[in-house]
C-alpha cells in the first residue's frame, strides 16, 4: 500500500478550509432550510461518511476525489456531532470542548502506542489509516466546539472569530518556521484550520442581523463546492500526468 495521504501543500490547506466552510454551511442548509432537522441529516451524513470511507480503506494508493470527498463527508459529520451535543442535550460548549480534547489526545497516544508514529507520511497501512480516519473524526468535533464556543459563547463575533484563528495558525506556521516539530505543528494547525472555516462559513452565510454577510447557506455551499471541486480536478490531473511520465520517462 502507498501512502493515502496527500503531501501538505498550499493546496491541501485551501481545500482542508473550504470542506470546513461546507461543514457547516452544508450540515445547517440540510438541517434548517430543508428541515431535516439535526438528527436525521446527522444520520444521513454518518450513512454517506461511512460508504465514502469502505471505498477510501479499500484504495491501495492516494486518489484524490475519494480522499477529499471523505474529508467533506466527515467535516459534515464532525459538526452535526456537536451541534446535536449543544442543540438536542444542551452540553456546555465548555464542556464539549474539553471531551473532545481528551478523546483527541486518547486518540492521539493509543495510535502512537500502537504504530509509534502520528506522521501523516507513514499511512501505509489499514490500521494507521483507521487511526488517521478517527483523529480527522475528533479534529472536526473539536474544532466546531471550539470554534462555537469562541464565536458564541465568548462573544467574539464571525469577524474576530476568522481573524483570531487566522493569527493563531499564522503563530503555528511561524514556530513550524522555526522548527518546532513538523508533526505537533501540522495536527495543531488541522485542528485550527476547523473552527477558522467554520467561522468564515457563518460570516459568509449567516445573516446581516447575526453579524454575517447574508450570502446564504446554499450559496455559500455551492461557491465553496465549485472551488474543491476545481482543486480535486486538478490534483488527479496532475497526479495522472505525473504517473504517465513516471511510467514512460522520455530518453
Amino acid at each position: 500500500m502507498l501512502n493515502k495521504v496527500p503531501e501538505v501543500t498550499v493546496i491541501f490547506w485551501i481545500i482542508k478550509i473550504m470542506s470546513t466552510t461546507v461543514g457547516e454551511t452544508g450540515a445547517d442548509y440540510l438541517a434548517v432550510h430543508v428541515g431535516l432537522g439535526t438528527t436525521l441529516t446527522g444520520l444521513l451524513m454518518a450513512g454517506l461518511f461511512a460508504v465514502a470511507l469502505v471505498v477510501q480503506l479499500s484504495m491501495n494508493r492516494y486518489v484524490p476525489w475519494i480522499y477529499w470527498l471523505t474529508v467533506v463527508l466527515v467535516s459534515v459529520v464532525g459538526t452535526q456531532i456537536t451541534d446535536f451535543l449543544s442543540d438536542k442535550l444542551e452540553v456546555s460548549l465548555y464542556i464539549s470542548t474539553a471531551a473532545f480534547a481528551v478523546v483527541l489526545a486518547a486518540t492521539f497516544a493509543t495510535w502512537y502506542a500502537v504504530e509509534r508514529t502520528l506522521s501523516i507520511h507513514t499511512i501505509v497501512t489499514t490500521r494507521r489509516e483507521l487511526f488517521y480516519w478517527a483523529a480527522i473524526l475528533f479534529t472536526f468535533a473539536l474544532g466546531t466546539a471550539a470554534g462555537d464556543l469562541a464565536t458564541e459563547a465568548l462573544g467574539l463575533g464571525f469577524n474576530v472569530g476568522v481573524l483570531a484563528f487566522v493569527a493563531l495558525i499564522a503563530a503555528v506556521a511561524g514556530a513550524y518556521a522555526l522548527g518546532v516539530d513538523a508533526v505537533l505543528t501540522f495536527w495543531v494547525a488541522y485542528i485550527l484550520t476547523r473552527p477558522l472555516g467554520a467561522s468564515l462559513g457563518d460570516l459568509l452565510s449567516q445573516s446581516r442581523e447575526y453579524g454575517g454577510l447574508g450570502l446564504g447557506t446554499i450559496y455559500t455551499s455551492l461557491a465553496f463546492l465549485t472551488v474543491i471541486i476545481a482543486l480535486v480536478a486538478w490534483l488527479s490531473f496532475a497526479g495522472e500526468r505525473a504517473s504517465q511520465t513516471q511510467a514512460f520517462p522520455s530518453n
